[in-house]
């Protein structure tokens, strides 16, 4: 949206770094390790086709290895502190950027385990938590995915009565009270509902 910035990646194949500037489009599929970077006046919107999952906690920071080696640790490091949420979201931020360091270190030296085994502490942490993300999905992504399945086989009949269904729907902008600290910084939450 304006500034200028860089969105740094890193994956089993390596290392990259993305310019930011007003209209640049960048997207990763799941599993890509990401910081965005910000060098003035950097504003973004992000779009997620995965019904805000990460959110609601199939994101893992990436911490150093012995906090991810350790839900409970790890738990307490990513957990904001209601008190003083700007502290604590500025410490969870550090301590995830230096594990991304270190990932990067690894990574640029051609070393691709401790990646792989951030992943496979990231999927040990979110495990007890994936069945309920199964609703979140079946509610959002899917139901939209199957009404527009039910739309074109409508028009395939040339019946076109769901377009009298037809609405307009607005929200404003939530109050800059209402920002809360989300997992890749300040997050407006848009109630439509």
């Amino acid at each position: 949206m304006a500034g200028g910035g860089e969105l740094q990646t890193r994956t089993p194949s390596g290392y990259t770094s993305v310019p930011l500037r007003a209209g640049t489009v960048a997207w990763f599929s799941p599993g890509t390790v990401h910081r965005a970077v910000n060098h003035g006046g950097l504003r973004v919107v992000v779009v997620m086709q995965n019904a805000g999952l990460p959110e609601a906690g199939d994101a893992v920071l990436t911490f150093p290895p012995d906090v991810l080696a350790d839900a409970d640790r790890y738990r307490a490091a990513a957990t904001l502190d209601p008190a003083d949420p700007e502290v604590s979201a500025r410490r969870r931020r550090d301590l995830a950027v230096a594990g991304f360091r270190t990932l990067r270190d690894h990574l640029v030296d051609g070393a691709p385990e401790p990646l792989l085994t951030l992943c496979r502490q990231a999927a040990a942490l979110v495990q007890p938590r994936a069945a309920a993300w199964r609703d979140i999905v079946a509610a959002g992504p899917a139901a939209s995915v199957a009404a527009s399945s039910r739309h074109i086989d409508a028009l395939l009949e040339a019946d076109g009565a769901h377009l009298r269904d037809a609405q307009v729907m607005a929200v404003d902008a939530p109050a800059p009270d209402d920002r809360a600290f989300g997992m890749c910084g300040r997050l407006d939450t848009y109630r439509t509902a």
